[in-house]
């Protein structure tokens, strides 16, 4: 049995490594031909614009220069596959949508729910790859068909939230070879393997929005969002204008042009029918109770009903303890504290201990 889990010789192994042009991603490819694996990499080119060549950009002109300099001085295969088309639809357009619709979107989970682990995974299985391999930081274990998602041994840079969309079909088939890795072991390995890339910066979380402002993109591409509307306090009282719904998200107390209150005002609703906003005091932005819908369920045949374990609603918080109720494809998650600045769009993902159970996606 080899580290990937597949009954046969390494050089008989064949691996498809996505290849964004960072750091993790080459060393993830390096690492695996190192160890005698047939790997070939994979850049998707998601940018219509040559010209991005930001070291926090990610698959742009630069980047796909990179990967293709990291295959061919080491020697493996490396294909550029042009996604423009599929990522506008899948990502970037959801990700204009929702702030239309009033909502905080998530589009690093949307690249890996669609781009990632849906159309390169189809493209690897075609070129008849064993698996897909990423430089994402989470731990894959079990069986070839009936895989579990854990955190990665680095917490602070764990990635399995941005995973949780992730079906149980595409986690049997994916591998993540540098779970058991901390980010300053990788960071000495790319110097290790003389990689050009070794002191090149991550990406940023938004990739795509290249100014110093996601708004402007969306205005760009659905400028009904600048639509005036009304600002409301809980009693509906109007208290001012606003100049489109997308320039506010869930919890928001800077930018909102209001001013005179003897208390801080926060952005504690945002209704996409009425196209207003309603503000009102932080202990108005907290609950316990979290809503979702459309849930991904990696935990096992059973859905749970009153599942003692622990869920967060950002990256980087630490998750916390609470019950886990889900009903079919929705489902509530009952926090032991109040949690504030729970936005419609983003995302309640479940863990039990260091395992990823799933998650899903908050509403109102």
């Amino acid at each position: 049995m080899n580290s990937l889990g597949f009954d046969k010789l390494e050089k008989d192994t064949k691996v498809v490594v996505a290849m964004s042009g960072g750091v993790d991603s080459s060393v993830a490819a390096v690492m695996l031909k190192k160890q005698g694996y047939d790997v070939t990499g994979i850049t998707l080119k998601l940018y219509n614009n040559s010209n991005i060549s930001s070291s926090k950009s990610c698959c742009a002109g630069i980047d796909i220069a990179d990967a293709k300099t990291v295959a061919l001085n080491n020697d493996f295969k490396h294909l550029v596959l042009d996604y423009q088309e599929k990522f506008f639809d899948g990502v970037i357009n959801n990700f204009v949508d929702s702030y239309a619709n009033g909502e905080t979107p998530l589009p690093c989970v949307k690249c890996n729910q669609t781009v990632k682990f849906s159309d390169l995974l189809n493209e690897a299985k075609k070129i008849g790859a064993d698996a897909l391999a990423t430089g994402h930081y989470a731990i894959r274990k079990g069986s070839l068909n009936d895989a579990s998602l854990y955190k990665a041994k680095d917490f602070s840079k764990d990635q399995s939230f941005f995973l949780f969309a992730t079906l149980q079909e595409q986690l049997n088939y994916v591998r993540f070879p540098l779970g058991g890795f901390k980010k300053s072991e990788i960071r000495c390995l790319a110097q290790k393997y003389e990689l050009d890339v070794s002191d090149k910066p991550d990406s940023q979380d938004i990739c795509f929005v290249t100014s110093n402002s996601y708004r402007d993109l969306v205005k760009n591409l659905n400028p009904t969002v600048n639509k005036k509307g009304i600002i409301y306090d809980i009693d509906k009282n109007i208290l001012g204008t606003h100049d489109g719904i997308s320039n506010f998200t869930i919890g928001q107390r800077k930018g909102i042009g209001i001013s005179g209150s003897k208390e801080a005002l926060y952005v504690i609703d945002i209704n996409k029918d009425q196209n207003s906003i309603t503000l009102g005091t932080k202990a108005k932005l907290r609950k316990s109770v979290i809503k979702f819908k459309n849930i991904n369920w990696l935990g096992g045949n059973i859905l749970p009903k009153g599942l003692d374990c622990s869920a967060k609603i950002r990256s980087t918080q630490e998750d916390l303890p609470g019950i886990l109720d889900i009903n079919s494809d929705h489902g509530t998650f009952t926090f032991e504290a109040e949690l504030d600045k729970t936005s419609p769009g983003q995302a309640c993902v479940f863990y039990k201990n260091d395992q990823l159970l799933g998650g899903g996606w908050i509403t109102p």
